[in-house]
């Protein structure tokens, strides 16, 4: 399997959960998503917006690379989150909606990939303006990592507020190969 077909992988499972993780999120109400659990972003709610601000920031460095610049047009033209808490959106009915399309930005970004563009080097500066020259597959993986990270808070969150979302393994998007 080549390094591009795994981060293809990776963005179908990164949007099949979110659609797990907001359907169990919907059963809740306002008050329970907006309640501070003591999650790093407080809440449910919070931790949500933060994966979505934390992806716009990587989707608009990655603009910077030649190969992903038509796929990310789109996310260029978003207004850039001001910081990594910032709260997007207040309501749940938007942040999914926004959610679904920034996972289809994801998508169309990975399919408009050739694995030759995974060796290009990225360069992007953080939020205290430091700038930095990474592999760009690299920086694919910490985009995953982090969503995976942070999903499992909010997959924790939910469980604990009484929402089970189930199982959440890759493994389960894997096709079985028959022998």
């Amino acid at each position: 399997m080549s390094q591009l077909t795994q981060f293809r992988l990776l963005a179908d499972y990164n949007q099949w959960m979110n659609q797990k993780l907001y359907t169990a999120a919907a059963q809740l109400s306002d008050a329970a998503l907006k309640q501070d659990r003591g999650a790093f972003f407080g809440s449910i709610l919070g931790t949500l917006n933060h994966l979505v601000v934390a992806d716009l920031i990587w989707l608009k460095r990655y603009a910077a690379c030649e190969a992903c610049a038509g796929a990310l047009a789109a996310v260029v033209a978003q207004p850039g989150p001001t910081s990594l808490d910032q709260c997007l959106f207040h309501d749940l009915a938007q942040l999914t909606d926004y959610r679904q399309w920034l996972d289809a930005q994801i998508l169309g970004l990975l399919q408009d990939l050739q694995d030759s563009d995974l060796t290009s080097i990225l360069t992007y500066r953080n939020s205290q303006g430091v700038t930095y020259h990474k592999p760009f597959a690299s920086l694919l993986v910490h985009f995953f990592n982090h969503q995976t990270h942070h999903r499992g808070q909010v997959s924790t969150l939910l469980c604990q507020a009484g929402e089970d979302i189930g199982a959440t393994d890759l493994v389960l998007l894997i096709d079985d190969i028959v022998p």
